[in-house]
């Protein structure tokens, strides 16, 4: 008899059972009806469609705005090994027969229908959010919330306050200079132009005193004279018309199969040179998200550490991706063991840092490259803060415990920016791929515009050719000698730092930087308070969050003579004064910071930042006030 007609059997007094109570249930249900009049059962209809509607756009609705996802823990079928254990499970081994008992169903037909049943979730997994249902649950319920007269009004009248209050202590709208408005009737002398625009730039803050926490790289007067030059040279040019700057075109291809050499990229490497690190790790996840599409996953998604930068989540968000945030171990370095039960059949792409921007650490990239390949999905390597450091830190003598380039067997791409430690004017960087098959999805061509047929490597169309001759002079000045010593420098006195900070009482390191940033944290105190009282005596750190910390990053800047040394007087000074009263309320901006990290509906904290974003552009004057952060003007 064949096995279908032994499984119907089988199931046949199961059947009966369910057709028993289904009837059961249909006459409780029309008799319960009878004692309705028919408006109050389609009342009663209407309502229950309502909340149909309302759960279903809970749980499916995608996100118009941007969400901080919640780390997936993946279902048992999410990778390939597993595509049949769902359905092992289903049978016993018993000798040399290995059956299912239960329904007599040999193993080959286990397999079949445990095949059915996982593509059967598969399909419909890939509806399921990014988000977590509890954090979407959260986002309604106070979205709701702040539709209630009285609640809702008290809610936007602290929020509208609480926008004024940011807005009134950002230090960079303090300005008794008036502005422009309006274009003078009348232009300018070059003189008159020049004197204005040094008037503006003495409102930056003194970060030739090596204060600034990143920010500027070098600063060097010299080679500040040579980009300024080479900027001229080819102000006017513009990459998109190759015909007409021919040597803009060669300038670029040299920087792109310079930084490929210095990546330990193979013959068929090759490039881009972009606007930033932001937009190469733009132009990585378009590309692999495109080659997604093509091999059928329709709900592309990026595996990344949770201190992985921002601009995936960026990427995620233009390009309808879905990013999955992976735990981090003690040392701040990403759990590859949580990023391998993070993998499923929809993964576009894993990501590594070198380092990652909160804590300076770099993740273990030859374990998760072994992922890449077992599971062959393409791995980008974001070195966007520390990629001109890497790869010059074992002739500099200070070698890095382990490879994190293209000689990683895995690694399909890389960002780094020229303009960090590249030393390149502001506005470029590179994303880098070990084969030419992925930077093609990274192109668009529009082959049927009237206008002709137009096709761009990169987001911008136009891009100023001034900024790519600078940056290929930048790298020509260097050379490797060059870039050896800087590297030489900054290593040795971020080495310098951490080996002082770790013996000062009250503050400790997050994980093992190898490079040039240092994140602090405290167990005795709010760590913000540290950055405050910094920035009192005219330091700039960044603030982070989850867990609260504040990081520090050395350049070229901070290599001067004493600038270190003053830095340390001044952290202990700090730290002493903090730990006679440890339990003081914060103030300032990282009291802004604790309240964001500490309030539970995110989209206000997203509200509240777009005030930041509106104020980069006002024009109107703020009254002058204390400093945000809390304190007096910096010394």
């Amino acid at each position: 008899m064949p096995s279908t007609d032994l499984l119907k059997l089988d199931f046949e007094p199961y059947l009966e059972i369910l057709e028993a109570y289904s009837t059961k249930a249909k006459n409780y249900v029309n008799g319960y009806c009878t004692k309705y009049e028919p408006w109050q059962l389609i009342a009663w209809s209407v309502l229950c469609t309502l909340l149909i509607v309302w759960v279903y756009e809970l749980i499916f609705q995608p996100e118009s705005k941007y969400t901080t996802p919640s780390v997936k823990v993946p279902a048992p079928w999410d990778t390939d090994e597993h595509e049949h254990t769902y359905a092992h499970t289903l049978y016993t081994q018993t000798g040399t027969n290995e059956e299912l008992l239960i329904f007599n169903i040999s193993e080959w037909e286990s397999k079949y229908y445990g095949s059915r049943l996982y593509h059967l979730f598969r399909k419909r997994e890939k509806y399921i959010p990014c988000i977590g249902l509890w954090s979407r649950f959260k986002k309604k319920l106070f979205k709701l919330i702040r539709k209630m007269p009285y609640i809702g009004r008290k809610i936007e009248e602290q929020l509208s306050k609480t926008k004024k209050d940011v807005v009134k202590h950002m230090p960079f709208l303090k300005m008794d200079k008036e502005y422009v408005k309006t274009l003078p009737a009348q232009g300018l002398s070059t003189a008159e132009v020049l004197e204005k625009l040094k008037e503006y730039s003495s409102m930056d803050i003194f970060w030739q005193e090596g204060k600034a926490s990143g920010a500027v790289y070098s600063g060097e007067q010299k080679l500040t004279e040579l980009l300024v030059q080479a900027y001229g040279e080819f102000a006017w040019s513009n990459p998109l018309h190759p015909d007409i700057f021919p040597g803009l075109r060669k300038l670029e291809a040299e920087i792109v199969r310079m930084a490929c050499s210095l990546f330990n990229g193979g013959p068929d490497s090759c490039g881009c040179v972009t606007s930033g690190g932001t937009e190469s790790i733009l132009m990585a996840c378009k590309a692999y998200r495109d080659l997604a599409l093509e091999k059928g996953i329709k709900t592309p998604e990026i595996v990344a550490p949770q201190s992985a930068h921002a601009a995936f989540d960026k990427a995620a968000h233009y390009f309808g991706m879905k990013i999955v945030r992976v735990a981090q171990d003690k040392n701040m370095e990403v759990d590859v063991r949580a990023m391998r039960r993070a993998i499923s059949r929809n993964t576009a792409m894993l990501v590594c840092s070198a380092p990652q921007f909160p804590h300076g650490v770099i993740d273990p990239i030859p374990e998760v490259a072994k992922l890449a390949v077992k599971y062959k999905i393409p791995f980008h390597v974001d070195a966007c803060l520390g990629g001109f450091l890497i790869v010059f830190m074992e002739k500099a003598g200070y070698p890095l415990k382990k490879p994190f380039d293209f000689r990683v067997k895995g690694v399909t791409s890389i960002s780094a920016d020229t303009h960090k430690y590249g030393y390149a004017p502001k506005g470029s960087s590179v994303v880098l791929y070990s084969d030419e098959k992925y930077r093609r999805y990274q192109f668009f061509v529009g082959a049927d515009w009237q206008g002709g047929i137009y096709a761009s490597p990169c987001i911008a169309g136009s891009r100023p050719g001034g900024i790519i001759a600078a940056c290929w002079a930048a790298l020509m000045h260097f050379g490797e000698n060059g870039y050896v010593e800087a590297t030489k420098q900054i290593i040795k006195t971020a080495r310098f730092l951490k080996s002082e900070l770790e013996n000062i009482k009250g503050i400790f390191i997050f994980g093992d930087p190898q490079l040039s940033v240092i994140a602090l944290g405290s167990h005795d105190f709010d760590i913000y308070r540290l950055s405050n009282m910094m920035a009192a005596k005219g330091w700039n750190f960044n603030y982070l969050q989850f867990p609260k910390s504040i990081h520090f990053c050395i350049t070229l800047v901070h290599t001067r003579k004493r600038v270190a040394i003053q830095f340390l007087k001044d952290i202990r000074e700090s730290v002493t004064q903090i730990m006679k009263n440890p339990k003081a309320k914060t103030t300032g901006m990282g009291a802004i910071y604790g309240m964001a990290q500490a309030t539970i509906d995110r989209n206000l904290v997203a509200e509240i930042s777009t005030v930041f974003l509106d104020s980069l552009y006002s024009t109107d004057p703020v009254t002058q006030g204390s400093q945000m952060n809390g304190s007096p003007k910096p010394r």
